[in-house]
């Protein structure tokens, strides 16, 4: 397999930045975490550095006399047509603005209608911690029980992903009642690409609002939202996106809702440009996704964001990074099965039931299999392992055994491991690196009592 091309363009901390003690380190880390925060794109650091150069020669000024062109008033004009490309979306269809969360709230507090016949809200079981609070407290707000309002899906018993299916019955048998579908693009724990297509027409033939979480998904996978006729999505910018930790998020809302479904929140900057610094008393939304809008973005984190895109822009997406990323994970996974440690996903509740645990002589019998579904058509650039016995003691162990070998993945308690393969800048040797340690990482485990350190 070639190696990245845009590789280059990002900054890879060293083995003794994340610190490694077995590897040496002067050399980059073997940096398989960028599903939860993406590398330093060195674009990036350039455009922020000259926003601080114009902030201090220009000040204020810098709003609308800008060096490069890069007007502070307009300087969200910049991504979203970038934002789009990757969503499949047109560009008066995104705002680049706010949080995640906040986001979320917004959208719902706009879509989210509840009667007494159609008030339900169909999501994944075990969506990120976030989400399910903003469910359960927009349930809340309008006077209901959670526990009457979210339908949560769970896989079937002795499985780790959902399948199509069974959501789709669920949809047909549960969608007059169903206000808003709600789903994550790809699911953050399993790594399990939804088939977005499907369930948004699913629940848009019931009559429900379909909205998206594509925190995970939006330069991972490539979309099609407009087509689709998905009604919303809200996303961050700081995994696969490569925006910077806290980095600004943003919305897409179908253009079909333009004229029926003006903001509820009016704010200022999302006011018609044309008029705003005439400052009117009566709030003229823009039409579409950027009338929602409240506050002006901060500039740093756009620019930020603005860098990776650009590097997004000359890879692109559905040309070559897909198909590298199909490549690059379907690596990863050949080696890990590989391994002396895996065993396939369908023999783990025989072979280890929850009341398996250490061996006589005090040391764990570790193990591995792969719950992120094999298919690449239902997947993105990220392999979750769960580590085995399922006892919560063996995974951080395994974590930092890897960490010692300047492996940087991600630790989701109790049991699992996410490592995420990226297109723009992993390459082959990074797979086989991780691979390669995780073997004497679990070895070191299997040879050392369990209340002992992997390293002295």
């Amino acid at each position: 397999m070639s190696g990245a091309p845009f590789r280059s363009e990002f900054v890879f901390p060293t083995n003794a930045g994340v610190g490694a003690t077995r590897v040496k380190g002067d050399e980059p880390c073997t940096y398989l975490c960028g599903n939860s925060l993406g590398l330093l794109p060195k674009r990036a650091q350039t455009l922020v550095q000259e926003e601080f150069r114009v902030w201090g020669s220009k000040a204020v000024e810098g709003h609308f006399s800008h060096p490069h062109g890069r007007d502070w008033m307009n300087i969200t004009d910049h991504v979203n047509p970038l934002l789009a490309e990757l969503l499949g979306a047109h560009a008066a269809e995104v705002a680049c603005m706010g949080t995640l969360t906040a986001n979320l709230h917004l959208m719902m507090n706009t879509f989210y209608k509840p009667t007494p016949q159609r008030y339900k809200l169909l999501c994944e079981g075990r969506a990120f911690p976030s989400d399910q609070y903003a469910f359960a407290s927009q349930a809340a707000l309008h006077g209901l029980d959670p526990k009457d309002v979210i339908i949560e899906l769970f896989p079937r018993e002795g499985e780790f992903t959902l399948r199509e299916e069974d959501i789709l019955e669920v949809i047909a048998k549960e969608g007059p009642s169903i206000a808003l579908v709600i789903f994550s693009g790809v699911q953050y724990y399993t790594g399990q690409w939804f088939p977005m297509q499907s369930i948004t027409k699913a629940a848009k033939a019931q009559g429900c609002i379909c909205g998206w979480d594509l925190a995970h998904a939006i330069g991972n996978v490539p979309m099609s939202l407009h087509d689709w006729e998905a009604d919303w999505a809200v996303w961050c910018s700081y995994k696969y996106l490569n925006s910077g930790p806290g980095g600004i998020a943003g919305i897409y809302v179908h253009e079909k809702w333009a004229d029926r479904e003006p903001p509820k929140y009016a704010g200022w900057w999302g006011h018609d440009p044309a008029t705003r610094f005439q400052m009117p008393p009566v709030f003229s939304p823009i039409r579409g996704a950027q009338g929602f809008q409240m506050s002006n973005p901060s500039v740093l984190a756009v620019s930020s964001l603005l860098g990776s895109l650009q590097v997004f822009k000359e890879a692109s997406m559905l040309e070559a990074l897909r198909p590298r990323s199909i490549k690059l994970t379907a690596y990863l996974e050949e080696k890990l099965l590989g391994s002396a440690y895996y065993i396939p996903p369908h023999e783990v509740a025989a072979r280890y039931p929850p009341s398996d645990g250490p061996s006589p002589d005090g040391r764990t019998r570790p193990a591995f299999t792969i719950i992120t579904p094999h298919e690449t058509n239902a997947r993105g650039s990220q392999l979750s392992l769960m580590f085995l016995p399922t006892d919560g003691t063996l995974m951080p162990r395994v974590h930092a055994g890897l960490q010692s070998y300047g492996v940087v993945g991600d630790e989701r308690r109790p049991d699992v491991i996410r490592l995420a393969p990226i297109a723009l800048y992993n390459t082959s040797t990074d797979c086989d690196k991780a691979a390669l340690y995780l073997e004497e990482v679990l070895r070191s485990i299997e040879q050392t009592p369990a209340g002992d350190p992997l390293t002295k």
